[in-house]
């Protein structure tokens, strides 16, 4: 493929969809080659770098026909994305198209059709990133879907069918953003990943994430021990009270220049789970925590299929996990069982053993029932489980399990008895089946560590594994 001349600094004037402008705003200043001449084709690519980084992008031309797929523009992108697979580089689509041309009939279907085809080419294979800056409809809907993380400014939307088609179909009345805004989207329907403040920290994240992906770094011991801190002492003392887990990833992960390294993905949508990308002692590792601040911390059926989704993610490009649990258990309910929260937690357990890449599992609190299995537990792989001290590791909580093991016992006992023999059975049940130390004994926690070295400690099991990744796509879950 001929690579053009460097083109010039877009005038301030230009039209702000303009895409070479767009395309120069998203890569590092000057270094932007086209790919093919500028066209009437309702697309632009180019390579080019971010933070040095070699990275292929194309960018829909909104200021032709919307930004509607053609033949000549899908093929534009086909040979972005081959171009990328080549040169083995993330590959970036900057969306504003209104979908397939409707002159171009069929035709121009086909053409979509294969530029879905190279997408699922290059998945597993190249990092894939999607910036929604307008509408991505129609047929364009599904290609930022197909790409490994969606990033939606404010002015974006995604949707299959527009408002005017829905109204006349089902008879709803909705608006665009509604419809198919980033807060729909990062909310409620889980398709977006990022919801940027702006056009500007749409790019911003973009080029954050290319980095991440690309230039992964390696493991300073040194530095993930220097900042080494207590970080138990950021818990609440009563062990019932819920708290906020991402203040705590945020201390276990690295800090440049006061701001957190952690890039947190799909933060709206199953917020009982937090996953996402950061960096531990310089190197990119990705991290999955129950968050106890939302129904308790409980796994749940969108959850686990969040999760589920990011590990195979990480696994995909040799990304080293580490879990962060404290976990009730499943989300109980008539609703979960109806929204498949069998076959949808399955996910998770099948994405953790089929995983390769390093990864370590911390119990801060407790881990309770078939969620124990699912945050990677050693029976799926893990390659270490840590724990902190007074840490639980059972079928459920001790005394939930005396209330049904007991019950007839409880039943028996004087009212004004009831309660201590109940926790004088909890304690017992505690010592038998209960506590990190029996877990410890029979090898299914490593060790119980020190609060205040768990960033050292995890960064050396990390570092000591072997790096490795799977070979697999990874599939929109």
């Amino acid at each position: 493929m001929t690579i053009m001349a460097p083109a010039l600094q877009p005038d301030t004037a230009t039209d702000p969809r303009d895409p070479m402008g767009r395309l120069q705003r998203f890569f590092d200043p000057g270094t932007v080659l086209p790919l093919h001449p500028r066209d009437r084709s309702g697309v632009l690519a180019a390579i080019g770098e971010v933070d040095g980084v070699r990275t292929v992008a194309y960018c829909s031309d909104a200021t032709v026909m919307g930004g509607a797929m053609g033949v000549e523009g899908c093929k534009h992108i086909v040979d972005a994305i081959d171009t990328a697979i080549d040169s083995s580089v993330p590959v970036v689509g900057i969306w504003h198209s209104g979908g397939a041309r409707l002159a171009e009939g069929v035709e121009a279907l086909h053409a979509v059709g294969l530029v879905f085809e190279a997408m699922v080419r290059a998945s597993g294979r190249v990092p894939q990133l999607s910036v929604v800056l307008g509408f991505a409809a129609g047929g364009a809907a599904y290609g930022p879907a197909l790409t490994d993380l969606v990033i939606m400014a404010p002015e974006g939307r995604i949707f299959v069918t527009g408002p005017d088609v829905v109204r006349s179909v089902t008879g709803e009345n909705v608006d665009m953003e509604t419809l198919g805004g980033p807060v729909t989207h990062g909310k409620k329907s889980g398709v977006c990943h990022i919801v940027a403040d702006s056009e500007t920290d749409a790019m911003h994240r973009a080029r954050r994430l290319v980095s991440m992906f690309a230039e992964q770094g390696e493991f300073d011991l040194v530095a993930a021990a220097h900042g080494d801190i207590d970080l138990k002492a950021m818990l609440p003392e009563s062990a019932k009270r819920a708290y906020d887990v991402k203040p705590v990833i945020h201390e276990l992960l690295d800090n440049v220049d006061g701001e957190s390294t952690f890039e947190e993905i799909q933060a709206g949508y199953a917020r009982s789970m937090v996953v996402g990308l950061g960096r531990l002692g310089g190197r990119t590792v990705g991290v999955l925590a129950n968050n106890p601040l939302r129904m308790g911390g409980c796994l749940n059926s969108e959850s686990a299929e969040k999760a589920a989704r990011f590990v195979r993610l990480c696994d995909a490009f040799g990304i080293p996990l580490i879990v962060v649990t404290d976990v009730p258990g499943y989300l109980p309910g008539v609703g979960q069982e109806w929204e498949g929260v069998v076959r949808r937690g399955a996910k998770l357990l099948h994405a953790f053993a089929e995983a390769r890449v390093p990864r370590v599992t911390l119990v801060t609190r407790k881990i309770y029932g078939g969620a124990y299995i699912a945050m990677n537990a050693r029976s799926l792989g893990a390659t270490a489980v840590y724990a902190w001290p007074g840490s639980e590791v059972a079928v459920m909580g001790a005394k939930a399990a005396v209330g049904i093991l007991h019950k007839k016992a409880l039943a028996a006992a004087p009212e004004d008895e009831r309660e201590a023999l109940h926790e004088r059975l909890t304690l017992e049940h505690e010592q038998i089946a209960g506590g990190v130390d029996r877990a410890v004994a029979i090898g299914v926690v490593d060790e119980v560590i020190d609060p205040a070295k768990t960033r050292s400690i995890i960064a050396a099991a990390l570092a000591a594994a072997p790096a490795r990744a799977s070979h697999h796509k990874n599939i929109p879950l």
